[in-house]
């Protein structure tokens, strides 16, 4: 149920916490519904983008920069949007959740506003593809969608001006998700369950948890497509009241999409199965994609789209940028881009992607995680490592733990490249997949993904 309808913004209080795309977005949206809206930033006036000022300023949105004041919120403000990167353990948080004032994060602001159906996707690994994908399969059907969320447009723009007619197919993060009280998707998907982001949920229950919201108020008409290949998903499934659809690389299942015998089939929670497509027509490398593929394909004939447009995108949709995205050749020589991968579990499913040998290049902000588990993997595939960041010691130190005989560490992702062309024979592979996240010296893993890729084409 929506708890806040039009005329309940008018004149409430709201502070918005971060600004960002999303919450210059969500201020905007509240100032239409005629709220009194307080935008506050740690940033300072200089730093704050001059068109995002000027939109602020228009409307007259009070602006609150350099910090979060002690007196941002007080018992009369009614709602806290917070950017969803925002720890609940800053001042202003732990005072609303003390004066008992709802705190949400932009995407629940948009789930409130839209009368758009909605398919929801979150996960570890994998959800940028996945939800990728889904887009494309509408696009594919010649059917409606916008994809927004973690990727593509803020969810509160679009939510505001979308029609019953269109979809909202939704990527969410952990942090959006904990900031959701009704949220409600037609369809959710769950890619998959790993340790991440412990520094901000603090144990993997609590992560787990908050990718369960996700789940939490879809009913017996709603579904809920899960991974029957994780031993947490399927540990899961009895806490979720929506129907359960699965997807699955390993063996048959039902209701949902399974690969058996190189095919991939469909089957319905009645009726007979249904061949969607052969192994050997996906587009995508690595069997993470594959199942990420699944996933998809799964969420996409539950809503109701034809199969003839899921078996289009598997064979012709090649990947998303900064995740296992190729760049180009040089000298015998493929490179890599897989920014994206800001853990060891999507590094390690990066590196099981290649037969070739790999100069490996990784490293980035240290969050004090072992990168022991990367041992065996190591082992197999890489044969040079390339570190760089924070954590270039440590990864050093497990490779040659793991037998890599040829370990160097540089100071950034350009130097690694320049590296990589001169110690790299023809027929390998240069691979950035850093496995830990780019804020040590990046804003974020596109702009890592993207010096990486400018540095390749000067090879």
């Amino acid at each position: 149920m929506r708890r806040y309808g039009r005329s309940w913004f008018r004149g409430k209080r709201v502070v918005v916490i971060g600004l960002a795309k999303s919450g210059l977005a969500a201020a905007c949206l509240l100032w239409e519904l005629g709220a009194q809206v307080t935008v506050n930033d740690r940033q300072e006036a200089w730093q704050i983008p001059p068109e995002a000022k000027r939109k602020l300023e228009e409307r007259g949105i009070v602006c609150r920069w350099g910090g979060h004041p002690d007196d941002l919120i007080d018992p009369g403000v009614d709602l806290v949007v917070k950017n969803p990167g925002i720890p609940y353990r800053i001042l202003p948080i732990q005072q609303a959740i003390k004066y008992q004032i709802p705190v949400i994060t932009e995407v629940e602001l948009g789930w409130q506003w839209t009368v758009s159906p909605m398919i929801g996707i979150t996960g570890s690994n994998g959800k940028t593809t996945t939800t990728s994908l889904i887009g494309e399969m509408f696009r594919q059907a010649e059917r409606k969608a916008h994809v927004v969320g973690n990727i593509g447009m803020v969810m509160s723009e679009v939510a505001f001006h979308s029609r019953p007619d269109e979809t909202l197919v939704v990527e969410l993060s952990s942090f959006q998700l904990l900031g959701t009280l009704d949220f409600r998707p037609d369809v959710a998907v769950l890619t998959n369950i790993y340790p991440a982001h412990l520094d901000y949920h603090g144990t993997l229950e609590e992560y787990t948890r908050a990718k369960l919201k996700l789940f939490a108020n879809q009913r017996a008409d709603d579904v809920a497509v899960l991974n029957a290949d994780q031993e947490v998903s399927v540990r899961l499934a009895p806490e979720i009241g929506a129907q359960i659809w699965w997807f699955s690389i390993r063996s048959a299942v039902s209701p949902g999409v399974y690969l058996e015998d190189g095919e991939v089939y469909w089957q319905p929670p009645d009726g007979q199965r249904r061949r969607l497509f052969s192994r050997s027509d996906v587009a995508l490398k690595g069997d993470h994609n594959l199942e990420n593929l699944l996933a998809a394909s799964c969420a996409a004939v539950a809503y109701g789209l034809p199969v003839e447009a899921v078996r289009r995108v598997a064979s012709t949709f090649t990947g998303v940028e900064h995740r296992l995205e190729f760049v180009r050749k040089v000298n015998g020589v493929a490179y890599y881009n897989d920014s994206k991968a800001t853990n060891t579990t999507a590094a390690i499913t990066a590196l099981r992607s290649f037969k070739e040998g790999i100069t490996w290049i990784a490293g980035g902000l240290d969050r004090g995680h072992s990168f022991d588990e990367m041992i065996p993997i190591v082992q197999k595939h890489v044969k040079r490592v390339i570190a760089y960041g924070e954590t270039s010691e440590r990864i050093i130190e497990m490779c040659r733990r793991a037998g890599v005989s040829l370990c160097s560490t540089v100071g950034s992702v350009e130097e690694a490249v320049d590296l990589a062309a001169v110690i790299t024979p023809p027929g390998d592979v240069v691979l950035l997949s850093p496995a830990c996240a780019s804020w040590d010296m990046y804003r974020s893993f596109e702009e890592r993904g993207n010096i990486f890729k400018q540095a390749v084409h000067k090879l």
